[in-house]
């Protein structure tokens, strides 16, 4: 027989529903307000009285409530709660109430009327007017389609004030619009975003701008402010505020910074320049999703999530193309098949190894007469920071990123300062992938604000760098002073290339020119100094100037270019004093040497330059551009070479030509690079690990050996 509930203790207490006794008290610890709020969460919710700046009152309710410490809120805007003992303030993450322990309820979500709002909108939500989109035919005929749908559902005629909720719909109506509209538009939507839009004007215009932003996709796309290029017969919409938490925000101080297009010199758009209270908010929101969210998804989830990422920069890699073209000069055949294939290899790669990160059990001695287990698990850092270069902006953040998620840690990262347009269009692509907010963050500005935040906020636990060795050092100590981070460097190269007689002489000219030229000089491992044998230096040099003037300089976006322009107008004008030294120390310039006449854009010359002694600046110093440094050497001293190609602080890469085996594994062996190309160059792959020794830095990119950077190792010793 049934047990009928008793009304006294009962799981379930219909006095809830009484409004009377929804009326959340304010003027107790927070802890009690937290509960509060929790307890009424669903439904109906709390409901708390905001006194306006009018003296009028508008009745709220709370959710999504939430304890936290102590949070900076020097740049909120307070928030008046009738009843409160403390303040409240509004922020980009919500709204904060104080108990009167002075602890604070962060509060995500509001409901006004039957509007659900974001708590953190809430001064940009009162009194605003909702303006009605230009619909055009197709959108016309959409906008009947919805009016009757929501005419089946809630028997009324439709206007664009008819609010749905006002109008008694339910929970099951919720379900039945989402499913109605999925069915009849195609347009994916979660019933969240009726409760944001509960009137008709308001939720037709979020079915159309979810159709104009292709939501279309494996999941709609976020909101944001951008630029619309218009670039090698496409139109791409790129965002140019920075990513956080699942969404593109302006930065706190609404400063910008001017982003240069190399090939026309012109500005082609603002992006947000992150001040250290941005990047502090990032790294908390971060923290928040490590803890929560992101916890929660397995290591096979992660590694699905991934896949699918890489699946949608598929689909999207001549836009992204384009993007690399146009933002950092890069040649689009090539931007096509490395910038964005290799970002692409990247993710799916890591994207395998994401379930299969383990740990080991270990024989250790007994603890007689009882027994020990000993055994180890691999566990992700938490909140990693990346700091990327300008040379290959995509691919340098996938190379790094994609070993940090795949290891199940979260992520804030600062493109380089005058190329943020990939990695801003790349944080677009997470969200339709379905990664949950929080878990990756973009976060655009300089380096000497907005990386050095990164560097030295105590809740970051490991930073990966790619950049100069200088700049290195200085985030090296920030970390070291801060709290002790984890890092790893890959930092300047002066890469060696040995070309023996006995080479394939037109094999090496290719490789060599390609080792030099790569990506207009733009390139990590580019041979720095060319030590060429005696007996065929002459012939090498000719070879190289002759097919020097056959490469065509130019747009990056014609596909027969070979030859782009330099990333930026700083660096262009280092390669020019840095040619002017070698020139002026005695090195014999054969060819370039000079910015490209009579051409807009930052446009330099491949260059060549021989006779050059070791005691040379050009010797001994990167150029990190087009400019080939030729020294010759004679066969009859092999050590002597290898000193003069040990002797630089640098250890990235280096290469050797020759048809005999054992010369080149000599060499192989003796010099100091972390890379070593024997008879080719520049063949790096996504399971080959990729990183220097001395100067260059330490830690790996690429390979299982970068999984190692962005994991911790926890021992378990168990007595039984």
């Amino acid at each position: 027989p049934k047990i009928p509930q008793t009304e006294i203790g009962a799981t379930y207490d219909p006095a809830l529903f009484r409004e009377e006794n929804q009326y959340i008290n304010l003027n107790q610890p927070a802890l009690k307000i937290f509960n509060f709020i929790r307890g009424l969460d669903s439904v109906p919710g709390a409901l708390a009285i905001i006194e306006e700046d009018d003296g009028s009152e508008c009745p709220v309710r709370l959710h999504g409530a939430s304890l936290c410490g102590p949070a900076a809120l020097e740049n909120a805007r307070p928030v008046r709660f009738k009843g409160a003992a403390g303040p409240a303030f509004v922020d980009r993450e919500g709204i904060f109430i104080t108990g009167v322990d002075g602890r604070l309820v962060k509060v995500k979500r509001l409901k006004k009327g039957s509007k659900m709002i974001q708590a953190s909108q809430w001064f940009a939500q009162v009194g605003k007017k909702i303006v009605p989109l230009e619909l055009n035919e197709r959108e016309q005929e959409m906008e009947g389609i919805l009016k009757n749908i929501w005419k089946s559902i809630l028997k009324v005629d439709i206007e664009s004030d008819t609010d749905f909720f006002a109008c008694g719909a339910g929970s099951m109506d919720v379900v039945r619009l989402v499913e109605e509209v999925k069915d009849a538009l195609e347009v994916p939507l979660e019933n969240e975003h009726l409760f944001m839009s509960p009137s008709f004007v308001e939720f037709l215009n979020e079915v159309i701008s979810r159709t104009r932003n292709g939501a279309g996709e494996a999941s709609a796309g976020p909101a944001y402010d951008g630029v619309v290029l218009r670039e090698n017969k496409k139109v791409i919409s790129v965002p140019t505020q920075m990513f956080v938490n699942g969404q593109f925000i302006d930065a706190e101080n609404k400063k910008t910074l001017d982003i240069v297009n190399p090939t026309t010199e012109q500005v082609i758009c603002k992006v947000a320049a992150a001040s250290a209270s941005d990047v502090d908010y990032a790294i908390r929101c971060a923290h928040e999703a490590f803890k929560g969210s992101w916890n929660q998804v397995s290591a096979r989830e992660r590694g699905m999530l991934m896949y699918k990422l890489a699946d949608l920069m598929e689909q999207h890699k001549e836009e992204l193309a384009t993007i690399e073209c146009i933002d950092s000069g890069a040649v689009y055949t090539l931007a096509l098949k490395t910038h964005v294939g290799m970002s692409i290899d990247a993710w799916r790669y890591y994207a395998g190894w994401a379930d299969k990160i383990e740990g080991s059990t270990i024989p250790v001695n007994p603890a007689k007469p009882n027994n020990v287990l000993t055994f180890t698990k691999r566990e992700p850092i938490g909140v990693c920071g990346l700091i990327t270069p300008w040379n290959y902006p995509l691919m340098m953040l996938s190379w790094k990123m994609a070993a940090c998620i795949a290891a199940g840690n979260t992520v804030v990262i600062k493109p380089a300062q005058v190329c943020p347009l990939t990695a801003l269009k790349f944080a677009e692509l997470t969200v339709k992938a379905g990664f949950p907010a929080g878990v990756i963050n973009v976060v655009t500005g300089s380096g000497s604000i907005t990386g050095q935040a990164i560097s030295e906020h105590p809740l970051v636990r490991k930073l990966g760098f790619t950049g100069s060795t200088p700049i290195g050092k200085k985030i090296m100590a920030a970390c070291a002073e801060s709290n002790i981070k984890k890092c790893s460097m890959e930092l300047g190269g002066k890469s060696p290339l040995v070309i023996f007689a006995d080479c394939d002489l037109d094999k090496a000219v290719r490789l060599g020119m390609s080792s030099v030229f790569f990506n207009k000089g733009e390139n990590c491992i580019a041979a720095g100094r060319l030590f060429v044998e005696d007996a065929i230096h002459d012939e090498f040099v000719r070879k190289v100037v002759k097919n020097i003037k056959t490469m065509a300089i130019g747009d990056p976006l014609n596909r027969g270019t070979a030859h782009g322009p330099q990333n930026h107008k700083a660096h262009m004008d280092k390669l020019i004093e840095y040619c002017e030294i070698g020139v002026k120390e005695g090195a014999k310039l054969v060819y370039g040497g000079k910015r490209v006449p009579n051409k807009k854009g930052f446009f330099f010359e491949p260059t060549v330059f021989t006779d050059v002694e070791d005691r040379m600046f050009i010797a001994k110093e990167e150029s990190f551009g087009p400019i080939m440094v030729i020294s010759k050497f004679h066969s009859s001293d092999f050590d002597a070479l290898v000193q003069r190609a040990n002797s630089t602080e640098y250890g990235l890469a280096s290469g050797v030509f020759t048809k005999d085996i054992r010369k080149a594994l000599l060499f192989a062996e003796k010099v100091e690079a972390g890379t070593v190309f024997v008879n080719t160059y520049n063949k790096t792959d996504v399971a080959a690990p990729f990183g220097g020794f001395k100067q260059s830095g330490f830690g790996k990119d690429l390979g299982k050996e970068a999984l190692n950077e962005y994991l911790k190792t926890k021992c378990v010793t168990i007595e039984y």
